[in-house]
């Protein structure tokens, strides 16, 4: 039987599993049918051929393996805190065994004066070395089935633990399975795939990644097994770019009128960069297709993708349709209304806003100048997606901070048309290369990658409480010199479990050194009315105010060139990413800017890692991929719109090679055959309905 009805038997049917097994497995580790235990990878592996001596054992070492025999076992303490400890010894030494969970179950098993095989993790605790929760087995049954290969050791829970799935109970079990399915696993992957990468067949890959017969074997399961998850999400993904392109046909912009023309040699206030030209290039080709646009547009913060952004609507506006943009906050709403209005003006053109705070009169207005053609750019919030919006040609639309939006509400905005808009997506974000190819791989990208001309670098400092005097000294000297600051703390309230610096506490603190008689300070946070936020706002825009105390409500969105320091308190606790979107709100003028990230004496290696990082570079891009290595791709990604990032065996911090293989080979097969309808092709049509049901939606952006 080659087909899925083996695989897809319900796993309480395997021997050894059984109703109650049945219903721990699935709970815990999600494992409902055959297939699913042979895709419950092992997460390393561990060499038990080779034995140590008590004496070779030290704290450095990864899991070891010795023999020992126990001289001695006593419970101590009572109830909750009771342990069992156990000392072990062989001729060059003796240490200690620990257990605080289980310990009926080991004190009975163990008998003093037997040889046991003894696997585990040394520690030090009081300068006497142990091991806690060691594997243990007794040494006679050990030689009998003494392994001659690498050994697989599986995640598991301490509810799988007391039903038997150990390591040990979930390899008995895969045992079991993979003799049982022999011969019974399709292949899912075309001949001429396997046969160009010199892969295992797909059978012999699920049999060395559990019982692999040396290192070489299991890098080739490996390999495989990475290349087929990672294949099926690029095809997936390139499928659809390609029905797109056939299917959803784009209107077509196929002039630059007055509009664009007159902004670009009377309005454009300097010089584009050759960034800036090239993407909006690629733009005006995509626009003037006939086929739909859909294009990210991935540039730092300060590189100038709002201006990219009203040059591509501008030839909206001179092919007779509408644009839009809808961004996150209302505040980057109103900061783009304000910017837009700026450059446009003296240019004739109607622009508009729409946030959840428009007053009914002025919205109605709005949405009737919408309906009959009279506003041509509207910008707004989630309020644009409402039903009452709809428009008389909207042509372009532009996603601003796309990962603060689901796909079902970017969905919404451009069903508003009965023919699909063009799309421009954009993220101050950078998105390292794996992911823009996971996540975003039925898009086209573009990148600007150089800031305009006469931004100064920020410099970036990292600041220790016991250096605050410095620091305070630094922003009186920066505000005597006409600068701006901004503050920002992680929380507005006290927090009883974090030990954090609250904005409020900080407020207090700070008018202990900059009096209110002589400094200006704003407050600004997310828990205030609008109304509130734009007058403090308005504050540090006119420099009536020379300090903004703020939560990341600021992160976005706020645009005042004279402010030229950043001070980040408790930096520890933000992310890379965030805190490289907290440092962009400054560098916007001609003057040098800094950005202090203010953190506790202590930091864990993750919080070394991230100051060090921002210290070290302003590149967004080399930030993004710190940040991936750090947090792993859901977290970069962010939830909205990452569909399902739990990947079976690949690892996007480190399979980039192997997902640029799959790109390539899908996009090949997608070109040749969009369909896939050709003979060699049918097993990977058939397998991607398959994978379809099997997993989330990816970033489809239309």
């Amino acid at each position: 039987m080659s087909d899925y009805r083996l695989l897809d038997t319900p796993i309480e049917y395997l021997k050894g599993v059984g109703p109650q097994r049945a219903a721990i497995l699935k709970k815990e580790l999600d494992i409902h049918t055959y297939i699913d235990l042979l895709q419950y990878y092992p997460f390393r592996y561990v060499d038990k051929t080779k034995f140590y001596k008590i004496n070779e054992l030290y704290e450095e070492l990864p899991y070891v393996q010795f023999v020992g025999r126990i001289i001695s076992k006593e419970l101590i303490g009572a109830n909750r805190t009771q342990r069992l400890v156990v000392w072990v010894h062989d001729n060059t030494g003796k240490i200690e065994l620990v257990w605080f969970q289980g310990i009926k179950w080991i004190k009975d098993k163990i008998q003093i004066g037997s040889d046991y095989v003894i696997f585990g993790k040394v520690s030090v605790f009081n300068g006497k070395k142990n091991i806690a929760h060691p594997e243990i087995e007794d040494y006679s049954e050990f030689t009998q089935s003494r392994p001659s290969k690498l050994q697989s050791v599986y995640n598991s829970s301490e509810k799988l633990k007391i039903r038997g799935l150990d390591t040990k109970g979930i390899s008995k079990l895969l045992k079991i399975l993979v003799p049982l399915i022999n011969g019974s696993i399709p292949e899912n992957l075309n001949f001429d795939i396997i046969q160009s990468l010199r892969f295992l067949s797909r059978q012999e890959s699920f049999k060395q990644i559990h019982f692999p017969d040396s290192p070489q074997q299991l890098v080739q399961a490996r390999n495989r097994l990475k290349f087929e998850e990672l294949f099926y999400i690029q095809l997936d993904l390139l499928k659809v770019k390609k029905e797109r392109e056939i299917n959803e046909k784009g209107f077509i912009f196929g002039k630059v009128g007055s509009y664009f023309n007159d902004f670009f040699y009377k309005n454009l206030p300097f010089e584009l960069t050759n960034a800036q030209k090239r993407v909006i290039k690629e733009i005006r080709v995509d626009i003037g297709s006939g086929k739909q646009m859909n294009r990210l547009l991935q540039g730092d913060v300060g590189s100038g993708k709002t201006l990219v952004a009203l040059m591509s609507m501008l030839i909206a506006l001179d092919c007779g349709f509408q644009a839009c943009i809808m961004a996150p906050t209302e505040i980057l709403a109103k900061q783009h209304f304000e910017t837009f209005s700026s450059l446009l003006s003296g240019l004739s053109i109607n622009i508009a806003i729409i946030t959840g705070s428009s007053k009914t009169a002025e919205k109605k207005k709005v949405l009737k100048s919408l309906l009959d053609g009279e506003c041509q750019i509207v910008i707004g919030t989630h309020a644009l997606i409402e039903k009452t919006v709809e428009f008389k040609n909207l042509g372009f639309v532009v996603i601003d901070e796309q990962h603060k939006f689901g796909v079902a509400q970017r969905a919404k905005l451009w069903s508003k048309n009965n023919q699909a808009p063009h799309v421009l997506v954009m993220t101050a974000t950078p998105i390292p290369r794996t992911l823009a190819m996971t996540f975003y791989g039925d898009l086209d990208t573009s990148v600007i990658d150089e800031l305009p001309p006469g931004r100064k670098p920020i410099m970036t400092l990292h600041k220790m409480e016991n250096e605050r005097f410095r620091v305070i000294h630094f922003m009186k000297e920066q505000i005597s010199l006409g600068r701006q600051i901004y503050i920002v703390f992680p929380l507005i309230n006290e927090s009883e479990t974090l030990d954090l610096k609250d904005l409020n506490e900080g407020y207090e603190n700070l008018l202990v050194d900059f009096p209110l008689q002589k400094y200006g300070i704003s407050v600004v946070h997310g828990q205030m009315k609008a109304i509130d936020k734009e007058i403090e706002m308005k504050r540090f825009l006119e420099n009536k105010s020379q300090i903004m105390v703020a939560t990341t409500v600021i992160e976005v969105g706020v645009n005042v060139p004279n402010a030229s320091v950043m001070i980040i308190e408790n930096a520890e606790r933000f992310g890379l990413s965030q805190l490289h979107q907290l440092r962009g709100r400054v560098g916007r003028g001609a003057d040098q800017s800094y950005c202090i990230l203010m953190t506790k004496q202590k930091l864990g290696f993750e919080a070394k890692k991230r100051t060090s990082t921002m210290v070290a570079t302003n590149d967004g891009f080399k930030i993004a991929e710190v940040d991936l290595q750090l947090r792993g791709p859901g977290d970069v990604a962010g939830t909205q719109q990452s569909g399902n990032t739990q990947f079976l065996i690949a690892d996007l911090k480190k399979d980039y090679q192997i997902l640029s293989v799959a790109r390539k080979m899908a996009s090949e097969i997608i070109d040749k055959d969009p369909n896939l309808l050709l003979p060699e092709n049918l097993v990977l049509k058939n397998n991607l309905i398959r994978f379809r049901r099997t997993k989330e939606d990816w970033s489809k952006i239309s």
